[in-house]
């Protein structure tokens, strides 16, 4: 099979950083519990005036600089789903900022996006000779969707601000994509949206007055009652597929990488992994971030020299509707 590496990755985290003593005056929650419970030191926060199509750019360029846009064939853009407008693509907006002579599109899936995006990508690279390399980006804005007046929404108080980007390319012989598993359960796909500003519900005096343009859960009772008993199981089922496929067991494990999520929820995957935590990175300074956390730890990882060649490393996330995901990357170059 053809081989798919990670030449590079760069991430970009906004300059305001909300603390969790500010979160907790935003929120009413007391600041032990979002220390502790929620798992946050704080997180990052973009401008008004700062949109995931100018993170995800402010990510790529360093990348850029030290691989060279000449040898980027596509961009593909995985991160949230609430972008610069409305009905609109980040993607090309992106490839054209950066002077990218190829083609793009989006791949979006949530707080899932980081492992069925490599998984689409890498896919992609295989399947056309043609395809040299892809710019792989992603940002999240989902701070400015929170509404900390709404009880419903408490589980989302802790999303951040921030993007990453990733050059995937045919036929490298380091940091290796290897196998993904996927798996969704549509029974939930009702209850996390944004109610106001669709089709079902245009945007209207009646929808802003009635705060209908921010995160909500319909039922958060009923959500927690189904999603808690299948929430680990779907976990550990696709990290366990998407090492099958890469020739992997559970013990062969160096790091997990799984997206934000509160730390007693966070150890409670570790342990049903195997995994210590001292080999798992998480994100108490950046918050969850959709789509991006994963990728975004990998190149925390490969900063702090956390990362050896021929280390298998799981990319492991779950998004809304409900979505888990997993992705296996082999590091370096193999043992």
């Amino acid at each position: 099979m053809t081989q798919v590496g990670i030449v590079d990755l760069e991430t970009y985290a906004p300059e305001r950083f909300l603390t969790a003593a500010e979160l907790s005056a935003a929120s009413g929650i007391p600041q032990e519990i979002v220390t502790d419970r929620f798992g946050l030191a704080g997180n990052h926060v973009a401008r008004d005036d700062e949109q995931v199509s100018d993170m995800c750019i402010a990510a790529a360029r360093p990348l850029l600089e030290r691989t060279g846009v000449e040898e980027v064939d596509a961009v593909v853009y995985f991160g949230s789903h609430w972008k610069d407008y409305a009905v609109w693509q980040a993607a090309p907006a992106v490839q054209h900022a950066l002077g990218i002579d190829g083609f793009s599109l989006e791949a979006i899936n949530v707080s899932a996006g980081a492992p069925v995006a490599l998984k689409v990508v890498s896919d992609m690279l295989r399947a056309d000779d043609r395809l040299r390399s892809v710019l792989l980006v992603g940002a999240s804005k989902e701070s400015h969707l929170i509404d900390f007046a709404n009880p419903r929404a408490r589980f989302m108080f802790t999303f951040g601000d921030g993007a990453v980007a990733a050059l995937m390319r045919r036929g490298y012989d380091r940091n290796e994509v290897l196998g993904s598993a996927v798996r969704t359960d549509g029974s939930f796909a009702g209850q996390v949206r944004i109610p106001g500003g669709g089709s079902v519900h245009p945007a209207s005096r009646e929808t802003v007055d009635a705060r209908m343009h921010f995160l909500d859960v319909a039922d958060p009772e009923d959500m927690k009652r189904r999603l808690d008993p299948i929430t680990l199981k779907n976990f550990l089922a696709v990290a366990t597929e998407a090492l099958d496929r890469s020739g992997y067991e559970l013990g062969d494990v160096a790091m997990v990488l799984p997206i934000h999520m509160k730390r007693s929820i966070h150890r409670a995957l570790l342990a049903e992994l195997g995994v210590d935590e001292d080999r798992s990175i998480y994100l108490d300074h950046n918050g969850h971030m959709s789509a991006v956390d994963p990728l975004f730890s990998l190149t925390l990882a490969r900063d702090a020299g956390r990362l050896r060649d021929g280390d298998v490393v799981l990319l492991i996330a779950a998004g809304t509707g409900y979505t888990w995901a997993a992705s296996v990357v082999r590091w370096g170059r193999s043992r």
